[in-house]
């Protein structure tokens, strides 16, 4: 039962409750460490060996434009949790800092991160929240309990591109070191992507084309609204998802919206569960939004390849969405709804523009442009990373919109 548990989990799978016996049975062949600043290698009784065992080296610090290296693992092993925090947790540093993962010594990272955007905090605020996967308990800190084993190796890297210094990181990383993993154990990957202007009529890539098998477990996608659509609803745009020879336009699993895609309804408003969530949902200021959807009751594999997209389209009534055409706002019309299925017009295949006066009025969907940022999660049958490097840290952090000051 312990290697198939092992083999689910490392393959992101949702896996069976663990027996009460299997709490305090001896699992032969796993050895646990623990690498923290004060064991910075994880070796056997190597710990506390500064300050005569007092609190000697509890933190590091990660100098402007330097890099720290967290952990590096040598043999096979499985890392069941990342928690570290920082002093300063402002917007800037959330998308400065860089989080990188190599496993089995491939030259190129299969996780590639913002540290903000990857632990759910894509808007620049932290919240306090307790996923499936990760969690931040009171907003100060970053969490991550999701499964990455390896095969001879892991390099956990933080890269500070932010404008300061990194004065104190504290972190754990824990795993478990083991003889060898389950043929059938999948790498962990993380890609972050931002178009700051999404092109109207074509849809984001939350994760471009990839070869190979494995399983997408989910993303966060942060939506930094453009305030030439006023406050009108932005997340009408389905989820699709192309895999094993799909054409990008004719994908086997599409959604029907949004707040469709991570369980609610009628709009999004913030709320955090286990596997579905939107931890910032606000128009204070101009509109900020991070969501996030974790496929782990409802797994999405893949044999060959696999894309996922997400449409950006909004909604608002028909007289509304005329009215930001007048003022110039950039936007396709696409349907107009008018409460039914009957009369529902479907605007591109008729060609009608939205001012004819034989269309009906209702909710009209609009094709628009949006600052879209994702991290894409998912396991993968080879240990390095395939897709392009992420932006460098001056695209990350321009057009930063930061939290509006508390009163």
């Amino acid at each position: 039962m312990v290697r198939t548990v092992l083999a689910l989990a490392a393959a992101g799978a949702s896996v069976p409750a663990i027996a009460q016996d299997e709490l305090y049975r001896f699992q032969p062949g796993q050895e646990t460490r623990w690498i923290s600043p004060e064991n910075p290698t994880g070796a056997k009784g190597a710990g506390a060996r500064e300050n005569k065992g007092a609190k000697g080296h509890a933190f590091d610090t990660v100098p402007l434009g330097g890099s720290h290296v967290l952990a590096d693992i040598r043999g096979a092993g499985t890392i069941d949790r990342i928690w570290m925090t920082i002093e300063d947790r402002s917007p800037e540093a959330l998308r400065g800092l860089r989080l990188d993962i190599f496993w089995d010594g491939a030259a190129r990272p299969a996780v590639s991160a913002p540290l903000g955007d990857f632990f759910l905090h894509g808007a620049g605020e932290m919240v306090a929240m307790e996923t499936a996967l990760l969690a931040s308990p009171e907003g100060r800190s970053f969490v991550s309990t999701i499964p990455m084993p390896f095969r001879t190796g892991a390099r956990i890297v933080v890269i500070n591109e932010s404008p300061k210094p990194v004065n104190l990181i504290f972190f754990d990383v824990n795993y478990r070191a083991v003889r060898e993993q389950p043929r059938d154990a999948l790498y962990f990957h993380a890609w972050w992507s931002r178009e700051r202007a999404t092109k109207l009529g074509r849809d984001f890539r939350i994760l471009p084309r990839i070869q190979g098998r494995g399983r997408f477990l989910g993303t966060s996608v942060t939506v930094l609204t453009n305030p030439v659509y006023e406050k009108t609803w932005w997340g009408e745009g389905e989820i699709k998802i192309a895999m094993d020879g799909d054409r990008a336009d004719a994908p086997t699993l599409v959604g029907t919206g949004t707040e469709d895609y991570i369980g609610t309804a009628w709009g999004q408003g913030a709320y955090i569960n286990r596997h579905q969530g939107a931890p910032i949902a606000s128009w204070e200021g101009e509109g900020r939004w991070t969501f996030y959807r974790w496929h782990v009751p409802d797994p999405v594999w893949f044999s060959r390849d696999i894309e996922v997209s997400l449409q950006m389209i909004g909604g608002a009534r028909k007289n509304i969405v005329l009215g930001l055409q007048k003022k110039g706002a950039p936007l396709i019309p696409v349907t107009i709804d008018p409460g039914s299925r009957n009369n529902f017009q479907k605007l591109l295949e008729t060609g009608k523009p939205l001012s004819d006066p034989s269309l009906p009025d209702g909710h009209t969907n609009y094709y628009r442009s949006d600052d879209v940022a994702a991290v894409a999660y998912f396991y993968l049958d080879s240990p390095g990373g395939s897709l392009p490097a992420i932006a460098p840290a001056a695209e990350r952090l321009a057009a930063l919109r930061p939290p509006p000051q508390k009163k």
